[in-house]
């Protein structure tokens, strides 16, 4: 499986992401910041099952303060068999990895990072079963972590999209 920063990206509208994602995301911060805007970057992943298949959709969602925000996204499905523990913490992986790939690029522009965990932080819940691994992952990755319910970008934003 080809890494998923080397994947296709589009836009909410549906419009292909031409450029390489570091270089489409190192754009839309100059161009934001050109415009005036302070910048927040929230990425996160969701997935569903549906039949055989496991789709599963990254966002990369630039927030602005006070001023609304857009995303970028990333679709892929899979016919990989696995348990919600398994699907949870691949979600987690796949938004780390887009978070890793652009944590320098982020720190250079000084745009705040987190990485939002589609899990919820109570236990009568399915997903919680991979709350404390996924916690793990991504804060001993150095990464600020949210979950349900402060996770908009993987609750929200990626399930919108999924």
């Amino acid at each position: 499986m080809k890494p998923l920063i080397d994947s296709p990206w589009r836009r909410l509208d549906g419009r292909q992401i031409e450029l390489p994602i570091k270089d489409a995301v190192a754009a839309a911060i100059e161009r934001e910041i050109a415009d005036g805007h302070k910048l927040k970057v929230c990425i996160g992943t969701d997935s569903q099952v549906r039949g055989k298949l496991v789709e599963f959709a990254t966002v990369i969602v630039f927030v602005r303060e006070k001023k609304g925000g857009f995303m970028f996204i990333s679709n892929y499905k899979t016919e990989q068999k696995m348990g919600i523990r398994e699907r949870m913490i691949l979600e987690v992986a796949r938004s780390v990895e887009v978070a890793y790939a652009l944590c320098d690029l982020l720190d250079r522009y000084k745009v705040e990072l987190e990485v939002h965990a589609d899990i919820n932080t109570d236990p009568h819940f399915q997903s919680n079963v991979a709350l404390k691994e996924a916690m793990g992952y991504i804060l001993g990755m150095g990464f600020v972590f949210k979950a349900k319910p402060n996770a908009f970008a993987s609750s929200a934003c990626a399930d919108k999209v999924v």
